[in-house]
C-alpha cells in the first residue's frame, strides 16, 4: 500500500513537473485563445440565435394549425342546439380545428427572411473579426513576452559585467593600487544593476502574468517557447499599401460585415414597401359541440313514422357527430390610409440605407489610414533597427577598449560605468526596434491574409 501511495505521489509530480516545463508557442497560444475565449463563445451564442431567426423566418411560409376546446356551464335561459329556448342549468363542450396560411403580402415574408440571412452571415463574419481581434492581441502579448526575455539576459550580462569589477576592484584595493572609492563606486553600480535585474523580471512576469490572462490559463509555471528573431534591410517586402489595402478590403470580415449591412438596409426598405400592397390570406377550420342539460338525460326528440313524438338517445358522440362543421374562406385586406406609418419606415429605410453605405466608406478609408501608418511604422522601425544595430557594434568596440583601459587602470570606473550605460541602452534600443517591426511586420501580413508565424 505504501509503495502504491509513493507511486501516485511521484506520478503526479512528474505530471506537474511537465506542465510546469511546458512552453507555449504562438500557435499554441492563439489555437487556446480563440477555442476558450469567453467573447468568442457569446458571439458563437449569438449566431445560434440568428440562426433560430431563420427558421422563424421560414415558418412564415407555411399554415397555421391550432386546435382548441372550452367547457362552459350555462345558468338560466339559453338557445340550445336546435334553436330553442331552453330554462335549465346546463353544460356545454366545443371542439375545434383551424388553418390560416398567408399567400400574398407584398413579399415581406420573402424579404424578412433574406434580411435574416443576411444577418447570419453578418453574425459570421462579426464572429471572424472577434476572432482576428483576439489573435492580434496573443502576437503582441507573445512578442512582449519576447522582448522582456531578451531584455532580462542584457540586464543580467550587465549584473556579471558589474560582479566581476567588484571582485577585481577588491583585488586592486587590497593591493593598494587603488583607493577603497573605486570598490564602493563598483559595489554601488552592481547594486544598481541588480536593482535594473529585479525590475526586468518583474516586467517579464507581468508580461506573462498578462498573456495567460488573455489565454485564461494559470500563470503558475507559464511560459512561452523562445523564438529567435532575425530581421535584415530585406525583411520590408510588403511595401505596396495599395496592393495590401485592395488584398485587406476584399478578405477583411469587418468590411464584408459592413458590405452586408448595405444589402440588408435595402431589403429592409422593401419590406417597408410591401405595407403599400394587399395581403391575402385563406383559412379553414372544422367545429364541433356538446350540449347536456343538468338532470336530464342526453336526448332529443323526433317524429316517428307515425307522427309521434319520441326521444331518442343524443349523447356525447351523437352530438359531436351531428354538430360537426366545416368552414373555409378567403381574407383580402387592402391598406387605403394608415396614417403616414407605411410612408414613414420606407422613409425611415432609406435613411438607414444611407447610413450604413457611409458606415462602409468610414470603414474603408480607416483600413486604408490604418495599413499606411502600419507599413510607415514598419519602416521606421526597420530604420531604427538599422540605426541600432550600426550604433551597438560602435558601442561594443568602444566597450572594448573601455574595457581595456579600465583594466590597465587608465579609465576611472565612472567613465568606464558611462561607455557601459551607453551599450546596454544600444542593446536594449536594438532589441525594441527589432519586436516593434515585428510586430508591424505580422500586422501587414494579417491585412494580406498570411497566417502568423514566428521564425
Amino acid at each position: 500500500m505504501r509503495t502504491k501511495i509513493v507511486t501516485i505521489l511521484v506520478f503526479v509530480l512528474f505530471i506537474n513537473a511537465n506542465a510546469q516545463d511546458k512552453k507555449w508557442t504562438l500557435q499554441e497560444c492563439v489555437s487556446y485563445a480563440l477555442d476558450h475565449n469567453i467573447s468568442v463563445k457569446q458571439q458563437e451564442l449569438s449566431k445560434e440565435l440568428v440562426q433560430e431567426d431563420i427558421t422563424m423566418a421560414k415558418g412564415n411560409f407555411y399554415p397555421s394549425l391550432n386546435s382548441s376546446a372550452s367547457q362552459s356551464w350555462n345558468f338560466g335561459s339559453y338557445i340550445d342546439n336546435y334553436g330553442g329556448r331552453v330554462s335549465r342549468d346546463s353544460r356545454s363542450n366545443s371542439f375545434g380545428l383551424n388553418s390560416n396560411v398567408m399567400l400574398y403580402n407584398g413579399n415581406r415574408n420573402k424579404n424578412n427572411l433574406l434580411q435574416v440571412q443576411k444577418s447570419l452571415e453578418t453574425a459570421g463574419f462579426d464572429l471572424e473579426e472577434n476572432k482576428n481581434g483576439i489573435m492580434l492581441y496573443v502576437v503582441n502579448f507573445y512578442l512582449n513576452v519576447l522582448l522582456n526575455k531578451e531584455s532580462l539576459i542584457i540586464t543580467q550580462d550587465q549584473v556579471d559585467i558589474s560582479k566581476k569589477q567588484v571582485e577585481k576592484a577588491k583585488t586592486l584595493v587590497e593591493a593598494g593600487s587603488q583607493p577603497k572609492a573605486t570598490l564602493l563606486e563598483a559595489e554601488a553600480t552592481l547594486a544598481s544593476n541588480e536593482q535594473q535585474l529585479t525590475t526586468a523580471q518583474n516586467t517579464l512576469d507581468l508580461s506573462l502574468l498578462s498573456l495567460a490572462q488573455l489565454l485564461q490559463v494559470s500563470h503558475k509555471g507559464f511560459d512561452v517557447q523562445d523564438v529567435d528573431l532575425t530581421i535584415d534591410s530585406k525583411s520590408l517586402v510588403y511595401n505596396d499599401t495599395d496592393v495590401i489595402y485592395e488584398t485587406a478590403v476584399s478578405n477583411l470580415p469587418e468590411i464584408k460585415s459592413a458590405e452586408i449591412a448595405v444589402e440588408r438596409s435595402g431589403i429592409a426598405i422593401e419590406i417597408a414597401k410591401g405595407a403599400y400592397y394587399p395581403s391575402l390570406s385563406f383559412g379553414a377550420g372544422i367545429g364541433t359541440s356538446y350540449q347536456h342539460n343538468q338532470g336530464d338525460k342526453d336526448v332529443r326528440p323526433i317524429i316517428d313514422s307515425n307522427n309521434n313524438v319520441v326521444y331518442v338517445p343524443n349523447g356525447f358522440g351523437k352530438q359531436l357527430e351531428d354538430n360537426l362543421g366545416y368552414n373555409f374562406g378567403f381574407s383580402l385586406n387592402i391598406p387605403i390610409f394608415n396614417r403616414f406609418q407605411t410612408k414613414s419606415s420606407v422613409a425611415k429605410a432609406q435613411i438607414n440605407q444611407e447610413i450604413a453605405t457611409l458606415q462602409l466608406q468610414d470603414k474603408q478609408v480607416k483600413l486604408r489610414e490604418t495599413i499606411e501608418k502600419a507599413n510607415a511604422d514598419a519602416k521606421a522601425a526597420l530604420n531604427q533597427y538599422i540605426s541600432a544595430q550600426k550604433s551597438l557594434l560602435a558601442q561594443n568596440e568602444s566597450f572594448k577598449n573601455a574595457q581595456v583601459s579600465y583594466d590597465s587602470g587608465v579609465m576611472t570606473s565612472f567613465d568606464f560605468d558611462q561607455v557601459r550605460n551607453r551599450q546596454v541602452n544600444a542593446q536594449s534600443s536594438l532589441a525594441n526596434a527589432k519586436y516593434n517591426f515585428v510586430f508591424r511586420t505580422k500586422l501587414l501580413e494579417y491585412y494580406l491574409g498570411i497566417p502568423i508565424v514566428l521564425e
